[in-house]
């Protein structure tokens, strides 16, 4: 799957990156005819605690799929984001095979 990965006012390292392009592409075992996707890596400070964003779109054919999540380290934030990218495949792959 072609990965585009975008750190918003920072420069994301190559180990970070290769963690979140190494878990995305497992997402591809649940579902195989995701196009490409993009991946949003920022800083949320608005709150006064110093939060991790990461935002992942995933374009299959008919839809995009998007999940957002928050946490303290952009590995808990992408492992998170993931998980619920998993289930929205999930439940995108199953109303397929009803057609």
């Amino acid at each position: 799957m072609k990965l585009q990965i975008h750190s918003i006012h920072f420069e994301a390292d190559k180990q970070l990156t290769d963690f979140i392009q190494q878990r995305v592409d497992k997402l591809e075992t649940f579902y195989d005819r995701v196009v490409d996707g993009e991946v949003f890596l920022k800083h949320n400070n608005s709150d006064g605690t110093n939060t991790k964003t990461v935002e992942i779109k995933l374009y299959v054919p008919g839809s995009t799929l998007f999940s957002e999540e928050d946490a303290p380290s952009f590995e808990a934030a992408a492992d998170a984001a993931v998980e619920a990218m998993r289930r929205q495949l999930k439940k995108f792959k199953d109303k397929q095979a009803a057609f």
